[in-house]
This record gives C-alpha cells, sequence and structure tokens, in this order.
C-alpha cells in the first residue's frame, strides 16, 4: 500500500467518524422528542449502538496511523539489499597468488604481480634491538577490505543489506542532462577492515598479515566532502589541473594499461576504463551503467583515503619499503586489485580480480539486474611486501 492510497484511505475515515458523531450528537439533542414516540430501551441501545462503532472506527484510525509511520519509516529498508560474505564460497583464494619468496615465484593462477624484492636476506630494523635483522622477502596479494557501493544511504551491503538510519541527503540518482542526455548517478560507500587471513587464522605468526579484526572504517553519508564537489576540492585542490579535455584524453592510455596489465601510477588522475579519479565525491557525471560506475566509486574512495593518510603504502623493492608501511598522500592504483562480491559474487576465471581501471566490459555482463542487484559489495586485494624475519 503507498502513501496515496493510505491517505486518502485516512480521509474516507475521518468523514466517516464525523458523519457518526454529528449523528450522536442529533441523536442525544432529540433524545427528549424521541423518548415520546419510542421505548428508552430501544433509544439507548441505538445510542449505545453509535457509540461502540464511533469507538471501533478510532481504534481502526489509530491503528492505520500507526501502520503509515511504519511504512514510511521502513521505505529505505525495503530497497536496502546485500549478503553477509562468505569466505568460502565468495573470495577467489586464487587471488592470493602470485607470491614471491626472495627470487622464488609461485603462481598456479596465471595473474599479473607487480614487480618484488629479489635480494636476499633483507634487512629491517625491529626495535629495541640497535642493528636490522636479516630476513626473507616475501610478496602476495592480501584480502584487507571490503567495500559497498550502494545508492541508499545507510544501506550495509555487506552486512546482509541491514538498513542503519534514514537519510534523504546524497540519495542515490540515475538521472540525465545536456542535449545528450548524458546520464549521470551519486553513490554512497562503505569501507570495512577485513583482514580475513588473520581473523580466520589460516596462518599464523605470520607478522607480515595485518592484524585487526572485522570493523566498519568508514562510512561517507557521515562526510560532507563526499557529497558536493566544491567541497572536495579542500581535499584535492589540484583537481583544477585536470578538469580540460587534454588530460581527459591521457585515460585511454591508462584504460588500456590496465586491462592489459597494471593502470599507470603515474597518471594518478585517471582511473582507467573507469573515468576521472577526480573530484573525491560520489558524484559520477559520465554513468555507463552500474558495475562501470561503482568500480569508479572504488577507486575514488581509495584515493580519498590516501589523500587522508587512512591508506599507506605496503608494496615496494626498497628496505624502507617492505619493512613497514609508509605513508603515501598520492594512491599507488598497481597496489590494489578488486573483486565483486554482491550481487554476483566473481570467484573464477582470469578475471576474478583485477587491477583499477581495467575495463569491465568483458566481466560485467549481467552483473547488474533490478532490485536486487543495483547496490553492489568488493573485495580489495592489497598487494604485500615485507621482510619475513
Amino acid at each position: 500500500m503507498n502513501s496515496a492510497s493510505i491517505w486518502a484511505f485516512l480521509k474516507h475515515l475521518r468523514g466517516t467518524i464525523l458523519q457518526i458523531t454529528s449523528i450522536s450528537k442529533c441523536l442525544g439533542s432529540l433524545k427528549n422528542l424521541a423518548c415520546k414516540k419510542t421505548p428508552s430501551f430501544a433509544l439507548k441501545a441505538k445510542v449505545t449502538q453509535w457509540a461502540n462503532i464511533r469507538h471501533i472506527l478510532r481504534i481502526v484510525l489509530f491503528t492505520h496511523g500507526c501502520l503509515f509511520v511504519v511504512f514510511s519509516s521502513s521505505g529505505y529498508s525495503t530497497l536496502c539489499s546485500g549478503r553477509f560474505v562468505n569466505p568460502i564460497t565468495d573470495i577467489c583464494w586464487s587471488c592470493l597468488f602470485p607470491i614471491s619468496i626472495g627470487p622464488i615465484h609461485v603462481n598456479t593462477s596465471g595473474r599479473q604481480d607487480t614487480p618484488n624484492p629479489h635480494q636476499i636476506p633483507c634487512f629491517c630494523p625491529r626495535p629495541p634491538l640497535p642493528t636490522p635483522i636479516p630476513g626473507i622477502p616475501i610478496g602476495f596479494w592480501e584480502p584487507a577490505r571490503l567495500l559497498d557501493v550502494t545508492r541508499i544511504p545507510f544501506c550495509m551491503v555487506s552486512m546482509g543489506g541491514l538498513q542503519l538510519g534514514q537519510s534523504t541527503v546524497g540519495y542515490g540518482i540515475h538521472g540525465s542532462s545536456g542535449e545528450r542526455r548524458t546520464q549521470n548517478s551519486f553513490y554512497q560507500v562503505h569501507w570495512y577492515i577485513y583482514p580475513v587471513i588473520y581473523w580466520l587464522e589460516l596462518l599464523t605468526d605470520f607478522l607480515c598479515l595485518e592484524q585487526q579484526s572485522f570493523d566498519v572504517g568508514y562510512i561517507t553519508e557521515l562526510d560532507p566532502l563526499w557529497n558536493e564537489d566544491e567541497l572536495s576540492f579542500i581535499l584535492n585542490p589540484e583537481a583544477i589541473l585536470f578538469g580540460n579535455p587534454l588530460a581527459q584524453a591521457a585515460c585511454s592510455a591508462d584504460c588500456g594499461a590496465a586491462s592489459l596489465d597494471f593502470p599507470l601510477d603515474s597518471l594518478f588522475w585517471c582511473n582507467g576504463c573507469q573515468g576521472s579519479l577526480y573530484p573525491f565525491t560520489g558524484n559520477s557525471a559520465a554513468h555507463n551503467g552500474g558495475v562501470q560506475a561503482s568500480l569508479l566509486m572504488v577507486g575514488r574512495m581509495m584515493a580519498k583515503l590516501h589523500r587522508e593518510l587512512l591508506l599507506w603504502g605496503t608494496s615496494g623493492t626498497t628496505n624502507r619499503e617492505i619493512c613497514q608501511k609508509y605513508p603515501m598522500p598520492i594512491i599507488k592504483k598497481s597496489q590494489y586489485k578488486t573483486q565483486m562480491t554482491y550481487p554476483r559474487p566473481m570467484t573464477q576465471g582470469p578475471t576474478a580480480c583485477n587491477p583499477l581501471g581495467r575495463t569491465e566490459v568483458f566481466w560485467g555482463v549481467a552483473r547488474e539486474f533490478p532490485y536486487k542487484g543495483e547496490d553492489f559489495g568488493y573485495l580489495i586485494w592489497r598487494k604485500k611486501n615485507c621482510c619475513a624475519i
């Protein structure tokens, strides 16, 4: 039942009650006259009957009013959909590869890899010891974060479609503008701490793993910079340099590089085939489908978190880069891969996990569908180079 039909029914009930009230008042005023022609017991029964009907209708009116409040407050929750990520069936565990141990490479999946350190041993400080400790350089891809891209504020897609609250600010939009009817959209993003290898205890006493528990790390509904392009200029003032056709044309090279191997880190303002990483907001001025727009939001969110120093560098070949995390205010795109977990998990094949900016044309078909397939969840694979001691 929609709000229009509910209000029409309530108005009809209100009119009925007013008529009953006027009739009962008339009965009360004509009581003396009616008593002359009608037995007293019959008149009392008539008045009692009308009073009972009026009481019942008032209860019905109150009940329908409560139901209207409940239905209106749960409007967002009926649209929110999602599913908890199953670590067994929804994660592409072959995306852990390639794994490097010094100069030895283990690649059973045929996936691309970034450069790894080859020197043996590596040396890293371990306080309170005064001298660096030798170790073995290791490189692997770690599932570290989960990410929601949703049209509905506070809809936690990766938490089973849990609706945490209501908000009309930044509600997901699919519209068009201009003479060419360019599609545009807006999405909210939720960032989860998700070191699944650690909390499943698949590897114990391995210092290279991030040792945290599952947590909600960031939600854009509480960030005013995510909703306004002008406010986001505080975080990315350099965006004014890349808002021109020449800079955007360079993104075609990034698209080709990401589709064949890894994106070009030197073109840090590009997100490959999905578009521009600037500004760091949920507005997509060129919406070419939910998969394309959601991947663009993934890249923008990670670039934003790097700028806020909430994400650091974890990959590289030098001792500085493999001994510990290091600040990285400009995102290193080749450090990450994405794997779709909702609405249809990608768990097999060479396109199960893809670098940022890779085209979705070959794998994104039928990944978006009405009702329960318009919000998205992604698992973020992060390259980790470390010195195992």
